[in-house]
């Protein structure tokens, strides 16, 4: 069987982002997606309305009937959704530590619609930052988990907190014809170490599902057996040409990455 990842995200009715991105993206690699689905959401393409979260229970009983049933190579995690459904992905991971895991830390949606408090969010997230392989923050993301506006310091406090690997978005910077990723990994001396810097061209656009989409294609190749450098170098190119292929559902609105 194509090797499984297990991703924990919420249910996008539009399709663009969340666990439907996870399904596409994984597969598009080869690999197999399994949800443990988190949550509910009311959203479109262009806004999210409104979300409801599963229980902690349910979530658990989804996640250990995959892990009891398909041989899982990675996990993801996209969308939480609430403190204790951090706390039960805490625990499976501590219970899987030889499993990769890839966090994408979700805060907001691109379109700037609630998925959670934040506050409350980023709090339980620093739970899970010790136990991941990677973690995708966007610029944004990643100052509000670090609580420091400066990138390369806010990137420092994430290895504080126990981080083994971040992979740093900068779709958020201002810069007006490129967007530049940064990974770094813990170096010998247990510092945070960039290893590598890509720039890509901007594209005009802005994008739905985005996040979801790189942070699961690398699950998927990390599944395979794929090194960390590797995994991310193919995604980052991979999920460029998602965008420049990206369906347009309105003029001047989002666009959904195109994944097959």
């Amino acid at each position: 069987m194509r090797p499984t990842v297990l991703c924990f995200s919420g249910l996008d009715p539009s399709g663009g982002a969340g666990l439907q991105a996870d399904i596409e993206a994984i597969g598009a690699v080869g690999s197999h997606a399994a949800i443990a689905c988190t949550a509910l959401t009311i959203q479109d393409s262009q806004r999210v309305y409104g979300f409801e979260t599963v229980s902690p229970t349910l979530l658990d009983a989804q996640a250990r009937a995959v892990l009891n049933d398909l041989s899982v190579k990675a996990i993801k995690s996209g969308m939480i959704g609430s403190t204790e459904n951090i706390d039960a992905l805490e625990n499976i991971l501590k219970e899987n530590p030889k499993i990769p895991y890839v966090l994408d830390p979700v805060l907001v949606a691109n379109s700037g619609g609630s998925l959670g408090d934040p506050a409350t969010l980023i709090s339980a997230f620093k739970k899970l930052i010790p136990l991941a392989t990677l973690i995708t923050p966007n610029t944004v993301e990643l100052r509000a988990l670090a609580g420091e506006q400066d990138i390369e310091t806010a990137v420092h406090i994430l290895f504080k907190h126990g981080a083994r690997a971040v992979l740093v978005k900068g779709a958020h910077e201002h810069e007006a014809h490129r967007i530049r990723h940064w990974l770094y990994v813990r170096g010998n001396d247990g510092q945070a170490e960039c290893i590598t810097q890509s720039i890509w061209q901007r594209i005009d656009a802005e994008f739905h599902g985005s996040g979801c989409t790189l942070a699961s294609n690398i699950a998927g190749r990390l599944a395979q057996g794929h090194s960390l450098n590797e995994a991310v170098s193919r995604a980052e190119l991979w999920l460029h040409r998602t965008l420049l292929k990206a369906d347009e559902p309105h003029v001047d609105g989002q666009k959904i990455p195109r994944r097959f």
